[in-house]
C-alpha cells in the first residue's frame, strides 16, 4: 500500500492546537504529513505566539501533488492563507486533480469561500461565519463530507476530523479505530 501524503499549511496566526492534533493524529496512522510555511521563512507564529518550525516552505513545495491538503483555522490563519495567491493555487491544483481539500474551523469560509472555492458544495464551519458565505451549502455537522471536500466544525472535532481523513485516505479501519481508543478518543 501506497503511504498517503498530506500537507498541513501554516500561515501567521494558525490555530496551534487544531494543526497539532491533525498532524499527531495522522502521524499514528503513519501518514506522511508535510507542514507547509505560506510566506518566505520556515517558521511560523501561531495564533496564540507559538512558534513552530514548518518542514517547508510551500513555495518549495507548489509542484508536489498531495492526497490531501488541510486548512487550518485560526482567526488571522485564515486571513493569510486566503489573500496569499499561492496558496489558492496550490488549493486549485490539488482541487482539480480530485484530491482532499480539507479546512476545519474558520478555513471553509475565509479561504475557500473567499476564492469561490467551494463550488456550491456542503461544507461546515465553526461560529456563524456561514452566514456570510456565498459559494456552498452550509450543513451543521462536526464534520461533513462532499465529493473531495471534507471539512471540520472547530477545534473540538480535531480528533474526529484526522480520524475520519484516515479513513478517507484509505488507512486500515482497525487501525484508526486502535489509534482513536489508544488515546482515549470516542470514534
Amino acid at each position: 500500500m501506497t503511504v498517503p501524503k498530506v500537507a498541513i499549511l501554516l500561515a501567521e496566526g494558525f490555530e496551534e492546537a487544531e494543526a497539532i492534533i491533525i498532524y499527531n493524529s495522522l502521524c499514528r496512522l503513519k501518514i506522511e504529513v508535510h507542514l507547509l510555511a505560506c510566506q518566505n521563512q520556515i517558521i511560523v507564529t501561531s495564533y496564540h505566539n507559538i512558534e513552530m518550525k514548518a518542514h517547508a516552505l510551500l513555495m518549495e513545495k507548489q509542484s508536489t501533488l498531495y492526497d490531501a491538503i488541510i486548512l487550518p483555522g485560526g482567526p488571522d490563519g485564515t486571513i493569510n492563507l486566503g489573500k496569499n495567491p499561492d496558496v489558492i493555487q496550490f488549493i486549485q491544483s490539488h482541487d482539480a486533480a480530485g484530491k482532499w481539500i480539507c479546512p476545519i474551523c474558520s478555513a471553509a469560509v475565509k479561504v475557500l469561500n473567499k476564492n469561490n472555492l467551494l463550488k456550491g458544495r456542503k461544507y461546515v464551519c465553526s461560529g456563524d461565519l456561514y452566514k456570510n458565505a456565498h459559494d456552498g451549502v452550509f450543513v451543521d455537522q462536526d464534520v461533513v463530507l462532499d465529493k473531495n471536500l471534507f471539512s471540520g466544525k472547530g477545534l473540538g472535532m480535531a480528533f474526529k476530523f484526522a480520524f475520519t481523513l484516515g479513513e478517507l485516505l484509505n488507512m486500515d479501519k482497525k487501525e484508526v479505530k486502535f489509534q482513536a481508543e489508544h488515546i482515549y478518543i470516542s470514534y
